[in-house]
């Protein structure tokens, strides 16, 4: 559905050209939910604005529905634009209109006469459970109703792409949850395709079906969501998942393992559930089988795109041949064994 090639953005600044974004290149598959993250400055925003050519690319192309929108002409661009709707941060509503006209706003500068506006504009605000908001304004709206606004004035052209712009990063974690929803509910019911930036793991993690992580205008790594989370390949990915999905060491465990003298003889495991036999007994099966002490120090039990994951960091202690043999029964189940013996040697430890 949506195919960037090799997109590089340079902008003039002060002391000469600056790169927002660096040889990207994204396919994003009809139907899917793609979420782009990255820090501030990481060029998400720019990536996404090139999707629509509100920013145009200095080089590459960008291919929406098999059209390359960079080699259209200006008319053919505005209606290929229609197919493509966009909801913002800040909502972008005009104040002195009411719900209805800022929804029904994009078919009034297509020229639709008012009755196929109020067919179209009524549904739409039935679709986000806004049908008794019409004759509101914005300022009497609370930031998840304006942005429910900007929702449907997003699809009002019948759009086959939407495009989030950070769409809940202005709203508390509740309403954050019912916009996902609705943006995921939406996606279902209409066969869009969504991409959606943000800087917040926990979005992508909730509705995302695959996702790019961005960094100094590069993507660094991509794939399914479920991938990305439980094996993050490059660092910067691993430190946005770390305490989302319970990968970092809390520091008071760390300093407690590192001052156990019995450490050194241990075998100290960050054991990751994912599977066929995610959700099976297997600690208990390992101890009990192998006649190993396994002590649980921290562990995480989770959910991602319907599939369970889970973290567990256990201390092992046994003879040389019992901890092999406990590793390769636990490699037998598909489970991935890291040892984090370097990681909370005294000297790394701060006090």
């Amino acid at each position: 559905m949506i195919e960037l090639r090799h997109i590089t953005k340079r902008f003039a600044g002060a002391s000469g050209s600056v790169e927002a974004l660096r040889d990207v290149s994204l396919g994003i598959a009809a139907g899917e939910i793609f979420g782009v993250i990255g820090r501030s400055g990481a060029g998400k925003s720019t990536l996404i604005r090139c999707i629509n050519l509100l920013e145009r690319p200095t080089e590459g192309s960008v291919i929406v529905a098999g059209r390359d929108l960079t080699q259209l002409k200006s008319s053919e661009l505005r209606a290929a634009r229609r197919d493509i709707g966009m909801i913002f941060q800040h909502f972008n509503l005009l104040s002195a209109r009411s719900v209805f006209d800022n929804v029904a706003l994009p078919l009034e500068l297509r020229g639709e006469s008012r009755a196929v506006i109020r067919a179209k504009v009524e549904p739409l605000l039935e679709l986000v459970g806004l049908a008794d908001k019409a004759d509101r304004y914005p300022a009497q709206l609370s930031g998840g109703q304006k942005q429910r606004v900007g929702i449907a004035r997003a699809l009002a052209t019948d759009p086959k792409v939407l495009l989030c712009d950070e769409a809940t990063s202005a709203l508390d974690p509740e309403t954050t949850e019912q916009i996902l929803a609705l943006i995921k509910d939406i996606r279902d019911r209409l066969k869009l395709t969504v991409v959606l930036i943000t800087h917040e793991m926990a979005v992508v993690k909730e509705i995302a079906d695959r996702v790019a992580v961005m960094e100094q205008g590069r993507v660094i790594e991509q794939g399914a969501t479920f991938d990305v989370f439980t094996r993050p390949q490059h660092a910067t990915t691993r430190s946005f998942v770390a305490d989302l999905i319970g990968f970092a060491l809390p520091p008071a465990l760390e300093r407690r393992i590192a001052a156990d003298p019995d450490h050194a003889g241990a075998g100290l495991w960050r054991i990751l559930f994912t599977g066929p036999h995610a959700d099976e007994p297997v600690i208990a099966a390992l101890s009990r089988n192998l006649n190993i002490d396994l002590n649980i120090l921290h562990g995480r039990i989770d959910e991602i795109q319907g599939r369970p994951f889970g973290v567990m960091v256990v201390q092992a202690r046994g003879s040389e041949a019992q901890l092999a043999a406990a590793r390769k029964f636990l490699l037998s189940r598909q489970l991935h064994v890291e040892d984090l013996n370097h990681v909370v040697r005294p000297d790394r430890i701060a006090v």
